[in-house]
């Protein structure tokens, strides 16, 4: 199961397109949009929407930690031995 990641275009001057790197270390489809219809917010904070949840940081690289932090926890439990 594929997990959606959307951003705002408007938003990315935060550096809140280093999103698009996560598609290479999970599974996981990263969507840019040209508004969120989010209006205004997309100039105030960096933010994300994944799997439909709304994210949001101080910064783009304290997002991004936060977004993989939520994607760690997503995916399905490998098999212990």
């Amino acid at each position: 199961m594929s997990i959606m990641i959307e951003f705002c275009t408007s938003n990315s001057y935060f550096g809140t397109d280093k999103v698009l790197q996560l598609e290479a270390r999970f599974d996981c489809q990263v969507i840019e949009y040209g508004c969120l219809t989010s209006c205004g917010q997309c100039y105030l904070t960096p933010f994300v929407y994944v799997d439909g949840d709304w994210m949001e940081a101080p910064t783009a690289e304290a997002l991004l930690e936060a977004v993989v932090r939520k994607l760690e926890s997503l995916e399905p439990n490998q098999e212990q031995g």
